[in-house]
C-alpha cells in the first residue's frame, strides 16, 4: 500500500469498524493508549513530543507513554502541563532504561530514576517501564549477571512503588534480558510484590518466542504492555502495523481483558528510514484494527 491509496483504505476500514455490533464494543474493558516512539523519539529529543501528543490525542487514544527523560526535560522547562492541557490526553507511563549489569553505578542510576519518576507522577503518570541496559550479545553470559539483574530490578521497582508508581520489566532485544529463557529466569526470581511484567509482545515474537504463551504464563502480573506486531520485513525494524504480522494480538488482548482489565495497553511501532507510512498513518491502521476487535476510543473533539 502506498501513501496515495492509504486514505481510501483507512476510511473504508474505519467504516467497517463502526458497523461492529454494539455488544462487542461493550464487552471490551481495556483502554488502549499509545507510545510516542514512532514519532521520532529516537534520538530522544524533547521536541518530537509535540507532534506525537497532537496525533495520539486526535485519534482518541486513552493516554500516552514516552521516555521518562523526555518527561523530565519538559517538566524542567515548565512546559509539559501546557502541552497536556492543550491536547487533553493523559500521561500514563514513562519508559526508562536502567543499569542492571554494573551494580557499581546503581546509586547514581537509582537517583536518576527517582528524579524521572517524580516528574512522571507529577503529571499524572502511574507506571514506570524498566528496560534493561544494552549489552554486546555476542559472548554475553546471562547467568553471571542474573543475581545483579534481579536485585537491581527489585530495588528500582520498589523505589517507583514508593513514589506511587507501578513498575515492570520490559524485556528488550539487544539488552541484558532479551530471550524467552532470560525473561522467565528474571520474572520467576524477582519480587513481584514490587516488580510486575510489562512486555513488548512484538519483541518477544521477534526473539523467537510465542508472545501469547509468554503472556499467558505471566498473566497475573502482566499489568502493562507495548502492543506491537512483527512480520520480519524491511521496515520498522521488522515490526509492522497491528494485524499485519505474526503476533496473536487478539489472543493476548482477550487474556488480559479477562485477568487484568485495568492494564495499560500501549500501541507501539518502531520508526525507520523510508517508511511506507507516516507515524499518524500507522496509528490510524492500528486504531482501525483495534476497533474491529471492539475497542473504543475517546472523542477526538476533546483534543484542541
Amino acid at each position: 500500500m502506498n501513501r496515495r491509496s492509504f486514505g481510501k483504505t483507512i476510511v473504508a476500514g474505519l467504516g467497517v469498524a463502526a458497523c461492529q455490533p454494539l455488544a462487542a464494543a461493550e464487552s471490551r474493558k481495556l483502554k488502549i493508549g499509545c507510545t510516542a516512539l514512532i514519532w521520532g523519539a529516537l534520538p530522544r529529543t524533547p521536541d518530537n513530543l509535540t507532534a506525537a501528543v497532537r496525533d495520539m490525542a486526535s485519534l482518541g487514544f486513552h493516554g500516552f507513554e514516552t521516555f521518562a527523560s523526555i518527561i523530565n526535560d519538559w517538566d524542567a522547562k515548565g512546559t509539559l502541563a501546557q502541552l497536556l492541557d492543550e491536547h487533553r490526553i493523559p500521561l500514563i507511563s514513562g519508559y526508562s532504561t536502567v543499569q542492571l549489569t554494573d551494580s557499581s553505578t546503581r546509586k547514581e542510576n537509582l537517583a536518576q530514576l527517582v528524579q524521572w519518576g517524580k516528574a512522571v507522577k507529577k503529571h499524572g503518570g502511574r507506571f514506570m517501564v524498566l528496560a534493561p541496559n544494552s549489552v554486546k550479545r555476542d559472548g554475553y553470559d546471562f547467568s553471571t549477571h542474573k543475581a545483579a539483574i534481579v536485585s537491581g530490578l527489585n530495588e528500582y521497582a520498589k523505589a517507583m512503588n514508593d513514589l506511587g508508581l507501578g513498575a515492570g520489566l520490559h524485556q528488550h532485544t539487544g539488552t541484558a534480558v532479551e530471550s524467552r529463557d532470560e525473561t522467565y529466569a528474571v520474572m520467576e526470581s524477582a519480587d513481584t510484590r514490587y516488580l510486575k511484567f510489562a512486555p513488548d509482545v512484538g519483541q518477544l515474537q521477534k526473539g523467537g518466542a510465542d508472545a501469547a504463551k509468554v503472556v499467558k504464563d505471566f498473566l497475573p502480573i502482566t499489568v502493562h504492555m507495548h502492543l506491537k506486531d512483527y512480520k520480519g520485513w524491511e521496515h520498522f525494524a521488522g515490526y509492522c502495523p497491528l494485524g499485519e504480522g505474526k503476533v496473536d494480538l487478539k489472543a493476548i488482548l482477550d487474556m488480559v481483558e479477562g485477568a487484568n482489565p485495568g492494564a495499560n495497553i500501549m500501541h507501539e511501532l518502531d520508526g525507520s528510514a523510508s517508511a511506507p507510512y507516516t507515524p499518524l498513518q500507522t496509528a490510524q491502521i492500528g486504531k482501525a484494527y483495534l476497533q474491529k476487535l471492539g475497542y473504543t476510543f475517546r472523542d477526538s473533539s476533546r483534543s484542541r
